[in-house]
């Protein structure tokens, strides 16, 4: 499953769905889920990707504080 935060709202889709596959890079899956909601690769340039145990993805923007 990949778990997806874009534009303020939370997404679960397949890896099917999004056309990612097991050993794509970072930038790999973020063009692929460029494709997958039809935006420029550019408007996850500063995503980052969690791989957790679990085997999910999670993809979301980059935390800043302060």
């Amino acid at each position: 499953m990949v778990h997806v935060r874009f534009e303020g709202r939370s997404y679960d889709i397949t890896e099917n769905q999004a056309k990612i596959q097991t050993g794509m890079n970072d930038n790999q899956i973020k063009e692929s889920l460029a494709q997958y909601f039809d935006v420029g690769i550019n408007r996850f340039s500063d995503y980052v990707i969690d791989r957790p145990t679990s085997g999910d993805l999670i993809i979301r923007p980059e935390a800043v504080y302060g």
